[in-house]
């Protein structure tokens, strides 16, 4: 293990001191983009660089419309609302997740259903979904339903673990056959691609992050992308109180959101989606590094599937056991380089106990195995 911390000071070329899991890096027109949206005075919601930031957005995840937000738990909720989850509902997703995912779902008063994940993607496995919903679901005027429950089937969420696709083809041939929509939980995937589509483009909606762990961070802040200009369209309108335009009169037309993005969120984040291709670059690299030395500790370093492009957010290794697990935390963290465990398990949480599961084989495995590893990157 002391190996394993020489090592990860060479590659992080830092000698001593305290290593973070992942830091931002500003080395473009970050303070340039400030400096100009604090001489404009628009530094709320309001201003060029929200509108600028969206373009952008939609532009490198090939979709017709981004709408951004102040995170991406805020992202996920809404793109869940506007496809239908709704109170009293159920929404298909993973236990292998962070925090967010499940919230995202308990706020809008659906319940989750926790199914495993693949072995190589640490995603949801469309296996897991056909196999749950062939011996549970059944379709009531073309809505889904859990014959065990009820309950509506109103969305199926999956999360690209650590930015690693999951297998969108398999999963969206199964939730097209039970008319349930896909909501993509891309909040870690920026820059991520699946047979050459952007992860988060697939779905009715995609929800990502740009908080300051991320690759390209604003400080907070969140979007949803689609295709569907008419669902940006409501999201745009949820997510800025739900105010109909009138020259001076407030008129709200529904319960909506104050979830808007403000001017210098988004100023920070058009420098950095500048300098995001250089960020993936370097970010592969260190894989590769990472990679090459623990094939020599014969510890298995997390890589990309076939047909995808990973953007390697958080790395990760996974061990072989838990007790392996442990002594690699504590022997890393002792030494000043910080090193997380994979999130326990939503089913473990006292909110979440008493939620529909399938077993959660592979999930339990990953939770005893896996561990990130210092990601942070310069170009």
């Amino acid at each position: 293990m002391n190996e394993v911390v020489r090592f990860i000071r060479e590659v992080h070329k830092q000698k001593d001191g305290f290593i973070p899991l992942h830091a931002p890096v500003f080395e473009g027109n970050e303070k340039q983009y400030l400096l100009d949206c604090i001489d404009s005075t628009f530094v709320s919601s309001v201003g060029e660089y929200v509108t600028r930031f969206e373009e952008q957005l939609a532009l490198y995840t090939s979709v017709k419309k981004a709408v951004s937000v102040v995170n991406g738990t805020a992202a996920l909720q809404v793109g869940m609302r506007i496809v239908g989850v709704e109170k009293s509902t159920e929404v298909i997703t993973q236990a292998l997740t962070f925090i967010a995912t499940a919230n995202a779902i308990s706020y809008l008063g659906a319940e989750p259903i926790f199914l495993d994940v693949d072995v190589d993607t640490m995603g949801l496995s469309p296996k897991a979904v056909g196999s749950f919903l062939e011996e549970h679901a059944e379709l009531r005027e073309e809505a889904c339903y859990n014959k065990t429950t009820g309950k509506r089937i109103s969305a199926c969420v999956p999360m690209h673990t650590f930015g690693f696709p999951v297998h969108l083809d398999e999963l969206f041939k199964i939730c097209a056959k039970w008319n349930i929509p896909i909501v993509e939980d891309a909040a870690e995937s920026l820059g991520s691609f699946y047979k050459g589509q952007h992860t988060g483009s697939y779905g009715k909606v995609g929800a990502f992050s740009f908080n300051g762990n991320k690759i390209v961070t604003s400080g907070g802040g969140g979007a949803l992308v689609s295709n569907d200009e008419a669902l940006m369209v409501r999201a745009k309108h949820l997510t800025t109180t739900a105010k109909v335009p009138h020259s001076w009169e407030y008129v709200h037309d529904e319960v909506g959101y104050n979830y808007r993005m403000p001017n210098l969120n988004a100023a920070l984040a058009c420098a950095q989606l500048e300098r995001l291709d250089a960020y993936l670059a370097n970010k592969r690299k260190l894989a590769r590094e990472y990679q090459a030395f623990f094939a020599e500790q014969s510890i298995k370093f997390r890589t990309e599937t076939p047909n995808t492009k990973a953007n390697y957010w958080l790395m990760c290794v996974e061990l072989e056991d838990k007790a392996e697990r442990d002594a690699f935390l504590k022997t890393t963290n002792d030494a000043g380089v910080m090193t997380r465990p994979i999130w326990q398990l939503m089913h473990r949480l006292p909110m979440f106990a008493n939620c529909m599961t399938d077993g959660l084989k592979n999930s339990e495995f990953f939770e005893d195995r896996i561990v990130n590893v210092p990601s942070s990157f310069r170009v």
